[in-house]
């Protein structure tokens, strides 16, 4: 699956629209995972642990994403739009939005 926040790829055709995708997760249980009680006062530690747990986060979405696409029988996402909110209370949220679209080589004329 390719994906772009474009309205389009380098090298290829656009040839259907098949309609808006969409990926959303929630996780609220990443801040503490594997850091000890002294460690959550240790601020680079804190933040290390807040970036593993936004890249899960973030993977994760994107392949519901792509699922959501593959349902349609798409071959790729453009137009992406990737949403971030982190609450005070250490809950991750996720959304990302895009067209699934079939696609196809330009051929050289």
């Amino acid at each position: 699956m390719l994906f772009t926040t474009t309205d389009n790829f380098q090298n290829k055709e656009i040839t259907e629209y098949l309609g808006l995708v969409t990926g959303m997760t929630y996780n609220v249980n990443y801040s503490y995972k594997g850091v000890s009680f002294k460690d959550m006062f240790n601020m680079k530690k804190y933040y290390a642990q807040i970036e593993l747990a936004i890249e899960a986060v973030k993977e994760a979405t994107f392949q519901k994403l792509s699922d959501n696409a593959e349902k349609l029988n798409a071959d790729a996402v453009v137009g992406i739009n990737v949403d971030m909110e982190i609450s005070a209370g250490g809950a991750v949220l996720v959304s990302i939005t895009g067209t699934a679209v079939k696609t196809q080589s330009k051929r050289n004329s």
